[in-house]
Order: structure tokens, then sequence, then C-alpha cells
């Protein structure tokens, strides 16, 4: 099975293909040039591996949460190359794609969602994959629902932004941090790849973002009552 993954959902531009098995990657700080980087990122890939993308079975990207306009960019690459060739597309969490990249077994993933939230959920490994010990929710900081027991690794930019709200909210449940664990397109593509050989790979046109909120800014009465 060959696929292509793609995650664009934050600050790094990343894409990931999966050639029987293998995995070859390449990723780069992109601001907000993702638009403009990543389908070139892309070809060069798939010639590196010298693959052309009519050989490509399916193609998963990172769903969300995350920027919205970065979780459009991805869903959109995939929808193109997918409907022009008549393959499945499967969306994957970011905050899954955190969890795998932390190679921790128990996961808190806080990512920046901006407007004083964070993207939150307490991930378990599984045999099957992923389970969520809470689930996906857009939260402040200090309202995070907090884990039961410890030896919880927190992971994700929202470490970084509110270190010490969040560090005060799990207290002895955190075992570690690491503010820089991000989403890649490996990581989509890692945990992809068992369920695209499961047939959970979908119709294209129905393919969507997860946002988990609808609001991209505070309004100015809203950002005066959480001063």
């Amino acid at each position: 099975m060959n696929f292509a993954a793609v995650e664009t959902s934050g600050e790094w531009c990343s894409v990931a293909l999966w050639a029987d098995g293998e995995i070859d990657a390449l990723e780069r700080r992109a601001g907000h040039r993702h638009g403009e980087l990543v389908l070139p990122m892309l070809e060069r890939l798939l010639a590196r591996r010298g693959l052309h993308a009519g050989r490509l079975d399916a193609v998963a990207f990172g769903a969300g949460p995350g920027a919205f306009t970065g979780l459009r960019i991805a869903c959109g690459v995939a929808q193109g190359l997918a409907l022009a060739r008549g393959i499945p597309v499967l969306g994957v969490s970011t905050l899954e794609a955190v969890a795998e990249e932390s190679g921790a077994r128990r996961v808190l993933v806080c990512l920046d969602a901006r407007m004083r939230e964070v993207y939150y959920a307490a991930l378990e490994r599984a045999a099957e994959g992923w389970r969520e010990a809470i689930e996906a929710q857009c939260v402040a900081p200090g309202s995070a629902p907090l884990p039961e027991g410890g030896g919880w690794y927190g992971c994700g930019t929202g470490f970084e932004v509110y270190r010490e709200a969040l560090r005060e909210r799990f207290g002895e449940s955190l075992a570690g941090v690491s503010a820089q664990a991000h989403p890649s397109a490996v990581a989509v593509a890692r945990l992809a790849a068992p369920r695209l050989a499961a047939g959970q790979g979908g119709d294209a046109a129905l393919a969507a973002p997860r946002y988990l909120r609808d609001k991209v800014a505070l309004t100015k009465q809203e950002r005066e009552t959480k001063r």
C-alpha cells in the first residue's frame, strides 16, 4: 500500500509517504506559507522515492483541531489528490498525532488554541491505538478536566504558552513535559496505516476538518471580560 500524509495544522508544514511499510518525510517551519510549500514538498518526496502520485492508494491528513487555515489546506490537498484518482481519504486527529509523536503511553495533549484556550485531550495507548481517557475539547488551561492517576506526560504548545497555569492545574499528575512536541505527517501516517488497511478510508468529497470551535477571535467585549 502506498499513501501520502499531510499535516499543516500548526507552525510546521509536514508531508510523509508510506510506501509498502516504509516511511519517508519532509518537514519545515512554514509560518503562514503552508499553501505555498505543501504540494512542492510532496512532489519532491514522491520524486525522491521514485513514485508518481497516480500510484497512491489513499491520502491521510491531520484533521484537527488546529489553526483553521492550516486544517483547510491539509483537507483540500487530500481531497484534490484523492478526487482526481478515485482513492479514499482518512482524517487523523492532530491530538492523537502529538501523542504518537511523544513515545509515551499516557499523554496530556494541550495545543495552543489562542483566545486563552487550549485544544486538550488525555490519551492512553491501547492495543488498538489511542484511547481517549478525556475527550478532545477546547478549554481554558485552568479548567482542563483532571485525568485519573499519575504518570501523564504533557505535550504540545499549550505547555509553552500556558506553562504555569497547566503545571499548576495538573500538578503531580505530570511525569514530564515536552512543549515542543507537535503533530507530524509521520505520526499521521503511522496512525493511518492500520486504519486504511482495515478499509476505514472514506469518500474524499466528504472529508472535513475537525475544528472543535467555530470562532477565530474574541470580540472586544470578550477580551475585556477575560482580563
